[in-house]
């Protein structure tokens, strides 16, 4: 019983931890090569190329503390002392393993970004990689606001 306990205080603490570290930011990043510039100026140029890419395949944690937990109480019903010890551990690992998976195959759909190279009016060059073009299209003038691309 005692276990159970440490071993539920151990999983709340981790998960407030990691809940704290979680990034919910939805903002674009700019993984360009942009000579110095930040993300917040604002400039103007011309669209040279849109590529399709992947997006980091991220996950927030989330499933893998979820699928722990459960993992560790199906884990924790098995045995008795030091096998029963060994079986919550094993639970929250793979529980954690699985958790994660199914929240990685469930956040896929949405992980399709666009960098759009743009050459600058001083003749630098951005890459800016955002979640839509709209009705961007090559060879449009565009101006560049806080990382994302606007028509002009």
């Amino acid at each position: 019983m005692k276990a159970t306990r440490t071993l539920a205080a151990a999983v709340l603490a981790t998960t407030a931890l990691l809940t704290g570290c979680a990034s919910t930011s939805s903002q674009p990043y700019n993984n360009g090569y942009n000579s110095g510039y930040n993300n917040v100026s604002m400039g103007y140029g011309t669209i040279e190329s849109i590529q399709v890419t992947q997006g980091a395949n991220r996950t927030s944690g989330a499933g893998a503390i979820l699928g722990g937990v459960v993992g560790a109480l199906a884990g924790s019903q098995v045995g008795s002392g030091s096998g029963r010890t060994a079986a919550t551990v094993a639970g929250g690992v793979a529980g954690a393993a699985i958790g994660n998976n199914v929240e990685r195959n469930r956040n896929e759909g949405g992980q399709e970004q666009y960098q759009i190279n743009v050459r600058m009016d001083n003749g630098e060059y951005r890459a800016v990689s955002q979640d839509s073009v709209y009705d961007l299209r090559v060879g449009n003038r565009v101006r560049i606001v806080d990382g994302r691309v606007y028509r002009y």
